[in-house]
């Protein structure tokens, strides 16, 4: 008992030792390529996380799968009127295997940073282990049917099609320059950039059917490595960020793309355009006042502004401005990829502003901690938009958006207790 007592004093004392790393808080470094680690710096480094790796290896077992799987899906292609009733079949005559079903299941992955999370600001311990550990609970992947939980993509996909759900998105992930070497605290907090995602997308078993793309809010942290003069005039900053994005976000996209390509089956690539930060500062604003006169409301707020210095009230309007550039190369992007594909493509590729244009205004979707990350109704609402959002991709990929009504009843049960 006392070994395991000094063992997990010493393990909570690395935590928070490890954990005031900016990093884990979602600030970001250089949105330039940084340079190469010498060798010894990168055997030191890795030396490092396999000892965090070793003594916090009980972390698994905390951990969510990154995957959800329709719990019913035997029972649902069992009946002849599924699509994959035939699979079904063959499954019975012992020609395939229940993984092989899985397999030929529609497939949806999610690309993106924390606030396609159950992400948000609280003491340095908790966001460390939160990075490492937390998944799902978040508008893209919840399983929870309780009405307290987020109605995620994944469950109104499942009221449409069974389906297998994965997420890849990682707090603090940012869109780098191809190559560009993970960042050692980083590499502790088990965070991907949109390169290495993306990676793991091209990588897995099962090429999805279905990707969504939500990344990008930390390279708008404009200020980092801006000199005092740009600062007080940074048209020239913002718009070579903007055109830095760009590159390296159609240059990592194109390796996906050409991924896609090559499968046997239909792929759908939604682009999903960067809040809009107009009316989250107008949240955030809020937030601020009602903090000033009561600490414990938003109490991680001021740690967000120290964390992330484009989210201070004096730099807020270029913060938004930013975003509106990067978004319009977002779209611009989209369209030009999508003139040099021909007609009779396997691939979709669809911008989407629809998160662009839910309004932030109202505080209540912003987390108590550090009105920041989306709460659970902020989650509910980029759950339903991006279920509408997807409408065309879905239809490309003939999956029809029409509910089972008994789905449909049943969650409204559910949420109504």
């Amino acid at each position: 008992m006392r070994s395991f007592r000094k063992q997990s004093s010493v393990v909570a004392t690395i935590i928070s030792g490890l954990a005031v790393l900016p990093l884990f808080a979602e600030a970001i470094e250089s949105q330039s390529a940084s340079p190469k680690p010498a060798p010894l710096t990168l055997i030191g480094e890795q030396a490092v996380i396999s000892l965090v790796n070793t003594l916090l290896v009980f972390d698994h077992l905390v951990t969510r799968s990154t995957t959800a799987i329709s719990p019913d899906y035997l029972d649902r292609i069992a009946q002849p009127s599924s699509k994959f009733h035939d699979s079904y079949l063959e499954y019975q005559k012992d020609r395939i295997s229940r993984a092989e079903i899985v397999r030929r299941l529609p497939h949806v992955a999610n690309i993106g940073d924390s606030l396609s999370k159950n992400f948000y600001i609280s003491s340095p311990a908790s966001i460390f282990w939160r990075a490492r550990t937390e998944r799902g609970r978040d508008w893209f992947l919840d399983t929870d049917p309780s009405p307290s939980s987020v109605f995620s993509l994944y469950e109104r996909l499942d009221q449409v099609t069974p389906l297998v759900a994965t997420e890849y998105s990682t707090a603090g992930a940012t869109v780098a320059p191809t190559h560009t070497p993970e960042h050692f605290t980083r590499r502790l907090a088990r965070t991907h950039n949109f390169e290495g995602q993306i990676n793991r997308v091209i990588e897995a078993k099962r090429f999805p059917d279905l990707i969504l793309i939500w990344i990008g809010h930390n390279n708008t942290q404009w200020l980092e490595n801006t000199p005092e003069a740009d600062r007080k005039n940074p048209a020239k900053r913002l718009q070579q960020i903007a055109k830095q994005f760009r590159s390296d976000y159609t240059e990592q996209l194109r390796t996906l793309i050409d991924r896609a390509r090559m499968q046997d089956h239909h792929v759908a690539i939604v682009i999903f355009g960067l809040a809009d930060f107009k009316t989250f500062f107008e949240s955030r604003r809020e937030a601020a006042a009602l903090h000033a006169t009561d600490p414990r409301l938003y109490p991680y707020y001021p740690a967000s502004c120290q964390y992330f210095e484009a989210l201070q009230p004096a730099y807020q309007a270029n913060t938004t401005k930013l975003g509106l550039m990067m978004n319009a190369e977002l779209k611009e992007m989209v369209a030009d990829l999508n003139s040099e594909s021909s007609n009779d493509s396997n691939v979709r590729l669809q911008y989407s502003d629809a998160f662009a244009k839910i309004d932030l205004s109202h505080l209540e979707g912003l987390h108590r901690n550090d009105a920041w990350h989306p709460s659970v109704l902020g989650h509910n609402v980029l759950s339903e938009t991006a279920f509408k959002a997807i409408g065309p991709s879905m239809k490309f990929l003939g999956i029809a958006q029409g509910p089972r009504k008994s789905a449909v009843l049943q969650v409204a049960r559910d949420r109504a207790r």
